[in-house]
């Protein structure tokens, strides 16, 4: 029995022991917690005070642009502009071919001279007839045939003119000058293509008058009220801000948008160009594209540009970096302009890359 005993405790420690090693080695198996994200530098969603303005994307518009079109059909035989080169008024811009034209005025001159030759002989005819039948040397009739034949020639004589002024006209139209003083925004053809009428030639617009056209909304328009006026920016620009000549409102609201155009006339010296983005900041009004109460900025070391895409790495709760698109505005400084995307408060990453390398 004592040899009994003693063997059942063996066990018993065998047991205790292979529960322990057991238990040891599950916690060893247990999966190790989540690390947390490491720490990334960040700044806060600043909002700020608004101007009580509101802005409405637009586009630099050319109140003179005039595509300068063929009138006349011939191979171009000189062009003498390239694109962004400034032009004076009457000058000429390119020729074409005009020799069967030069050759048809020739012709019309010719017929001119000799309609004129032939009314100045039937003049005096008609002067001697008349001398003749005052003196009763002829009749009535040959006077009436003599009248007759000088009224022929001077109206052959007229029309022979009228031929040769147009053919002179036509020939002229062969070579293409600058309606306007500007500037050449582009040219369609090259040495040697074949101009037909209608066909554009170049692009021509007056640099000295510019304007901002935007759209907007109908209920921006009425919370406006017409006073006091609003302002143009023009990023890329010296200027940047550009106080208008002239604000005109289009009466007509497109069906489609419920959106009314507003222009803004330039001043002369505004170094835009046609194309251009822009921004017309209505005051008074807060339907637009950026509220008038508040603005919300970011620091632009936080702005992420990946082709059209703008965006910001926003730290969520648990301190991850999410990528958010967002639509930037003006740059203030060393901030941007937020007009959409993000709340005021979150925190943005100020290392992109950095926040991109965290999964």
């Amino acid at each position: 029995m004592p040899a009994a005993r003693s063997v059942r405790r063996g066990l018993q420690a065998v047991v205790i022991v292979a529960a322990a090693v057991a238990a040891a080695s599950a916690r060893s198996r247990a999966p190790a917690p989540a690390d947390a994200p490491p720490a990334i530098a960040s700044a806060a969603v600043a909002a700020q005070g608004g101007s009580g303005s509101t802005a409405y994307e637009g586009v630099v518009e050319a109140l003179r642009q005039t595509v300068v079109a063929a009138q006349v059909p011939g191979a171009v035989v000189a062009l003498q502009v390239r694109a962004g080169d400034k032009v004076q008024a009457g000058q000429v811009l390119m020729r074409i071919d005009a020799r069967a034209a030069d050759q048809t005025a020739a012709a019309g001159a010719a017929q001119a001279r000799a309609a004129r030759a032939a009314l100045e002989a039937a003049s005096r005819e008609f002067k001697r007839q008349q001398q003749l039948f005052a003196q009763s040397f002829i009749s009535q009739a040959a006077l009436d045939r003599a009248d007759a034949q000088f009224k022929t020639a001077q109206a052959e004589a007229s029309a022979q003119l009228a031929n040769a002024g147009a053919a002179r006209t036509q020939s002229d139209l062969y070579v293409v000058k600058a309606p306007y003083g500007g500037v050449v925004a582009s040219v369609s053809v090259v040495l040697g293509d074949m101009a037909l009428p209608g066909r554009p030639l170049l692009t021509l617009y007056d640099p000295a008058a510019l304007r901002v056209a935007a759209a907007i909304p109908q209920a921006a328009v009425a919370n406006w009220g017409g006073a006091p006026a609003p302002r143009a920016e023009i990023p890329g620009t010296a200027a940047g801000w550009v106080r208008p000549v002239k604000v005109q409102l289009l009466p007509t609201v497109d069906v489609a948008s419920q959106t009314l155009e507003l222009r803004l006339d330039l001043p002369a010296d505004t170094d835009a160009a046609p194309g251009m983005f822009a921004r017309a900041w209505l005051p008074g009004s807060g339907a637009g594209t950026g509220a008038g109460e508040a603005r919300l900025f970011v620091p632009s070391q936080a702005l992420v540009r990946r082709s059209e895409l703008a965006a910001v790495y926003v730290l969520g709760r648990d301190g991850k970096p999410m990528l958010r698109q967002v639509r930037p505005g003006r740059s203030v400084g060393d901030q941007v302009e937020i007009l959409s995307g993000v709340a005021a408060g979150e925190r943005v990453a100020l290392d992109p890359q950095a926040a991109a390398r965290i999964r």
